[in-house]
């Protein structure tokens, strides 16, 4: 892996500095491993060793339970360079600090259970990610209902049923389950920790982010006590708490990957040259100009993600009325990322489809964005709705 030459310019403080030295740190040691798994399918188990070892799992952890208490912006500074060595790593344990962090902001979990799942990050590097994907359902984002059953028994619940696009499956020590209530239109939400009756079905077998271990987990009469249940039967009262930011791990694991696509291709067309050329290939006008396209869209769509980050930190007055904002971020970078993916394939043009690079994994690893949450269709919907919205309305015309 090649580095910027140049300071990055989001990178603003001394605690920054050392957040995206230790991503970058990991991700050399991912890169060597990243063809491998790929190749193979398998689950990195040693990346998350050192995830683990390097305290990289708390990074969105609070500090009152040891962790380092995160922000939306450093989590994307840490994805996006983390996503540099390996895309499904990266995007893989995106998933377990996101959703620390909207534990965090929302505090929609009993205290004491959320301060056990910190304190077990802490202490032993425990992993969490929330199954709630379902065949039957489609993306959990249409708000489809669960086929996935809870039914209440003395002292608790008793889960049954299939989870698929399980990221995280081989190394989980808890996730959250959502489940329809039976005899009620109600989904509960319920905290479910490994032992008897969970099976994890090894069906990931993808194109790309094939080392994501997103398997099928299978709960097969599943004990939850009361005390594990995180919504049940009891109306919601709280008003909700804006957490949409959380979620900006995905365009930052993209737009990593296109990174070190854009790395790649630039230091092959500084080295390449042809016997029917006298200079390498990078002083090429043709290959200038798509240099210049790669370079335009990565600094937009760096820009744009890290700027709506920052703000979603210091605005939290104004998180409510960002959710048009925080979709055309990962709209904006999971887009630009493959259209930087494609123009590093061109620059080196057809060594590009060898196995033995690089530039094929990320080619199949950054179309992944165009199917994780926000979808681009509901992400243009809700801009032209917005905008609509915001029409002055006139009365009709009288003939």
């Amino acid at each position: 892996m090649t580095r910027l030459d140049r300071p990055d310019p989001f990178l603003r403080n001394k605690r920054e500095e050392d957040i995206a030295s230790r991503a970058d740190w990991l991700a050399e040691r991912f890169a060597k491993r990243a063809a491998k798994h790929d190749l193979e399918g398998s689950f990195p188990f040693e990346n998350f060793e050192d995830l683990k070892q390097s305290g990289y799992l708390k990074l969105t952890v609070p500090n009152a339970f040891g962790g380092e208490e995160g922000s939306a912006y450093e989590m994307v500074l840490s994805q996006e360079r983390l996503a540099r060595g390996d895309g499904s790593t990266a995007l893989a344990v995106g998933w377990h600090i996101g959703l620390l962090l909207q534990l965090r902001l929302s505090r929609a979990w009993p205290e004491k259970l959320f301060a056990e799942l910190c304190r077990e990050t802490v202490a032993s590097g425990a992993v969490i990610n929330e199954l709630i994907s379902e065949i039957a359902t489609g993306s959990p984002s249409r708000g489809g209902r669960p086929e996935t059953t809870a039914t209440r028994v003395a002292g608790g619940w008793r889960i049954n049923g299939r989870k698929t696009y399980s990221t995280l499956s081989p190394v989980l020590t808890f996730f959250t389950v959502s489940a329809a209530i039976e005899d009620s239109d109600k989904v509960g939400i319920f905290f479910v920790r490994q032992g008897a009756g969970i099976v994890i079905e090894e069906t990931w077998n993808t194109l790309g982010m094939r080392a994501t271990g997103s398997h099928d987990v299978v709960l097969r009469d599943v004990f939850v006590p009361d005390e594990d249940t995180i919504r049940g039967l009891d109306p919601v009262t709280a008003a909700p708490v804006p957490t949409e930011a959380t979620l900006l791990h995905i365009p930052a694991c993209y737009l990593g990957i296109a990174h070190a696509a854009r790395d790649f291709a630039l230091e092959f067309a500084r080295k390449h040259k042809p016997n029917s050329l006298t200079v390498p290939i990078a002083e090429l006008p043709h290959i200038k100009r798509q240099i210049g396209q790669i370079e335009a869209d990565l600094l937009t769509a760096r820009s744009y993600l890290f700027h709506t980050a920052d703000r979603w930190d210091k605005e939290p007055d104004n998180r409510v009325h960002m959710k048009h904002e925080l979709g055309l971020a990962k709209y904006t970078a999971t887009n630009a990322a493959i259209r930087i993916v494609d123009q590093a394939m061109r620059i080196v043009g057809a060594l590009s489809l060898s196995r033995s690079l690089p530039l094929e994994r990320m080619y199949r690893d950054v179309r992944a964005g165009l199917h994780n949450p926000p979808m681009d269709d509901a992400v243009l919907l809700n801009l032209a709705n917005n905008a609509i919205g915001e029409l002055p309305q006139t009365p009709p015309s009288k003939s």
